[in-house]
């Protein structure tokens, strides 16, 4: 990747708008002090002393955060968050960042909150340490009122945006944002006859998905397509064509230290090496960082090689940042370059 190239595509971002349909949750970190470590009274169990609270937009917020490191001009959650304290801070988080418009992103009582719950040990000198996570989430079917509510704004959004990205981060299908009647809606959108990157990642994977832009890890790949799970990079290159030739549409595959492969329906396949690593890494939020610097990157016009270049870095410089769901900014991979 040549510096002067990406701050070409780069320019572009300001004038993007970009829409992301998911499930947007609350990352809430709890700072423990050991240095005040005591014991109940009551239960005779260890007492972590919370120091610090610190939240952020988690799941599809962490794609969203990349976006607004990113410089992009407009984005739009489409999403939803209950009706209680957790929504109340998620939807303040959302409303501080730059360029975020929250018009359609929504609280319903008919749901709660999204929330990541993680304790951290924070040592003088040391990572942060992560305890067990508490988790919030909804394990009932998202009411059909909520789903065509998200549906009608993606329908609303098409005509606006340069591109759309979904993210299905819940763990029980039907519960959280990405549903069938949303999916439904955007497989029958043609964007008023404009040609958008519109780009889906789902932690279970994309069966059942319309022919989108994929991106997915390849032991997702594996599981789509019946591709040998332990596959060299050449197989798995040939295993994203044929995809992407039988979805008419790019796929991208994350690799983790092999780096990343993209495939277009023409046969074509690339693949970018990860760069080096300088350090402690922390991997939380890597594969988000490279599902927002592909749709921006190809929304800007970059290539299928810049765009897997563009994405490399960012994920690069989002595993060294400890502790947290990271992101990287235009200023950072021009460092890194």
């Amino acid at each position: 990747m040549i510096s002067n190239r990406l701050q070409e595509i780069a320019g572009r971002y300001s004038k993007l708008r970009i829409a992301v349909v998911g499930d947007c949750c609350l990352d809430r970190y709890l700072e423990i002090d050991p240095a005040r470590a005591e014991v109940s009274i009551e239960t005779g169990l260890p007492v972590y002393n919370v120091a610090r609270v610190r939240s952020q937009p988690g799941a599809a917020g962490t794609i969203l955060n990349n976006l607004v490191a990113l410089g992009v001009g407009e984005i739009f959650p489409v999403g939803f968050c209950g009706e209680d304290g957790e929504g109340y801070e998620l939807l303040r988080a959302l409303r501080s960042l730059p360029g975020v418009n929250a018009e359609h992103f929504f609280q319903t009582p008919a749901r709660r909150t999204f929330t990541y719950c993680k304790p951290l040990v924070m040592e003088p000198g040391q990572p942060p340490r992560e305890l067990n996570r508490l988790d919030s989430k909804n394990w009932t079917p998202t009411p059909l009122e909520v789903s065509e509510r998200l549906a009608a704004s993606v329908e609303k959004l098409c005509g606006m945006v340069d591109a759309i990205i979904l993210m299905d981060q819940v763990d029980v299908e039907e519960t959280g944002v990405v549903t069938k009647p949303v999916l439904a809606r955007i497989a029958e959108l043609e964007c008023h006859g404009r040609e958008i990157p519109v780009l889906a990642d789902s932690r279970r994977g994309l069966h059942g998905f319309p022919s989108l832009i994929f991106k997915m890890n390849a032991a997702e790949l594996s599981a789509l397509t019946g591709m040998p799970a332990h596959s060299s990079i050449e197989e798995i290159g040939r295993a994203a064509v044929q995809l992407a030739k039988q979805n008419g549409r790019a796929v991208f595959v994350t690799m983790a230290e092999r780096g990343l492969i993209g495939a277009t329906p023409d046969g074509h396949n690339e693949h970018v090496t990860a760069l080096p690593l300088r350090g402690a890494i922390d991997v939380v939020g890597a594969g988000d960082s490279v599902t927002a610097n592909l749709a921006t990157a190809l929304a800007a016009g970059a290539e299928l090689r810049e765009a897997l270049s563009i994405a490399a870095l960012a994920s690069s410089i989002v595993i060294h940042q400890l502790g947290t769901s990271g992101s990287a900014s235009v200023a950072q991979m021009s460092a890194l370059l």
